[in-house]
């Protein structure tokens, strides 16, 4: 069947933020901020996005339009050996975050329908995270976990032009006013400075002391929020002609998504430094009961707290729509299987390996543990070194497609690639193997004892 195309260069570049911008920026971003101490952590993760993320987000771009295929048939067309299975580890990749992704995005979900029925007029933290304890688990968290992903599945099935292109052009410059107008918000809170310094005055003591934490957590952080190492961008790069700067493209998509990144900090801080709440004692779980604590004590609250986690809820949506196209793009482009069949198939065994995380929150932190910390660094590592050592010539070529002139920034580009990005790359990879091995024979196994 006859592969289809973006229809603009602003519905691709939208899709690509969409990808970009979902969970991984809007509720990651914060408590991994947090938990790595603040600004600390915020330069490190901007130095990681401008130095490895830009070059690494060109690595899937240029495989993806050279080829104009899913990542199991671009790697498979330009590779050989062993090489070929590269493009299984990202349709692997996709399943387990999408899996858990989903579960996350329904909690969004049913937070912004509490919000609309009830508000978030809680007494304190103890009722809040007895609330969140409510939704995270059981039915309510897969009633909306199937929610979600029926809704992820119908975007998919309509199509690249009628689903995913017109879907992100209306959720992405919606999630950027919301973000805006919530940003605004936050900085009429009488705690907006403290909030301000402690996100944006980095401690260089702390950095020093916490380096070896901070820097593959930047680095995971940097991966999954650019949907890099799963195969997202060179689906997306597949629907692109040739006459397209990919350089510039890249570098908008970047920018954006970095920025947006940057502005949810200016809305999450100022809210958690009003209700009073220490920032640092935030995380995957807890992120949920401190905001809605504060959004129960700050004028306006109900209205801002629905507005914020609907706001999520789109994000989520806009991002998993993408990680879902990289599977579905296998089935069609591999065995010419229908765009319905593919996207309803493969969105109900995504589906059923999230339920154990609905079941136990032991289960997402097992998941993201193993999706951002170890499986993303080993994708990209194993794409740049494949584009940078064995096929730099055809690299450089489709660089240039679409570009008047690159000035040898194409050599420099490849050489990047070729050493510091993979060095880069290896060191976050070897010290994001270190803290999941600690989780799995500590918190993880201790889980199991108990059981």
């Amino acid at each position: 069947m006859a592969r289809e195309t973006w229809a603009t260069r602003a519905g691709f570049i939208l899709a690509a933020v969409g990808s970009a911008v979902g969970l991984g920026n809007i509720w990651r971003f914060p408590f991994i901020t947090a938990q790595e101490g603040g600004g600390a952590f915020l330069l490190v993760y901007l130095l990681f996005v401008a130095l490895v993320g830009f070059p690494a987000i060109l690595v899937e771009f240029v495989i993806g339009r050279y080829t104009n295929l899913n990542p199991v048939g671009a790697i498979r067309e330009l590779g050989s050996g062993a090489w070929n299975y590269l493009g299984w580890l990202f349709v692997g990749i996709g399943f387990v975050i999408l899996s858990y992704y989903s579960v996350v995005a329904g909690w969004f979900l049913r937070y912004t329908l509490i919000g609309v029925v009830d508000g978030y007029a809680l007494a304190g933290p103890e009722e809040a995270g007895a609330l969140f304890g409510t939704v995270s688990t059981g039915l309510d968290s897969l009633l909306f976990h199937a929610v979600f992903m029926a809704l992820v599945i119908a975007i998919i099935a309509a199509g690249v032009r009628k689903g995913i292109e017109v879907g992100v052009k209306v959720m992405v410059p919606a999630i950027i006013a919301l973000l805006l107008g919530l940003a605004a918000y936050a900085f009429t809170l009488d705690a907006s400075g403290a909030a301000y310094s402690y996100y944006l005055s980095p401690d260089f003591g702390y950095l020093v002391a916490n380096w070896t934490s901070i820097l593959p957590a930047a680095a995971g952080q940097a991966f999954f929020t650019l949907s890099l190492g799963m195969g997202v961008m060179i689906t997306y790069a597949s629907y692109l002609g040739e006459d397209r700067n990919l350089a510039s493209d890249a570098g908008v998509i970047v920018a954006l998504d970095t920025f947006i990144a940057v502005i949810v900090g200016f809305v999450v801080f100022p809210f958690l430094f009003a209700a009073g709440i220490d920032p640092g004692t935030t995380g995957a779980p807890a992120i949920f009961v401190s905001l809605t604590s504060a959004f129960s004590g700050i004028p306006g609250g109900r209205l801002i707290g629905i507005v914020f986690f609907a706001m999520v809820g789109i994000a989520a949506l806009s991002s998993a729509i993408s990680i879902l196209e990289v599977l579905v793009s296998y089935l069609i482009d591999e065995f010419d299987v229908g765009r319905v069949p593919a996207a309803t198939a493969i969105g109900i065994a995504v589906f059923l390996l999230g339920v154990p995380v609905t079941i136990d929150l032991i289960f997402l932190d097992l998941y993201d543990g193993l999706a951002s910390g170890v499986l993303l660094l080993v994708g990209s590592l194993l794409l740049v070194l494949f584009v940078g050592w064995l096929i730099p010539d055809v690299a450089r070529e489709e660089l240039r497609k679409g570009i008047t002139s690159l000035g040898g920034l194409d050599d420099a580009w490849i050489w990047a690639v070729r050493v510091p990005v993979v060095i880069a790359i290896v060191v976050s990879l070897y010290l994001g193997i270190v803290d999941y091995a600690d989780f799995l024979t500590g918190d993880f196994a201790d889980w199991l004892a108990a059981r």
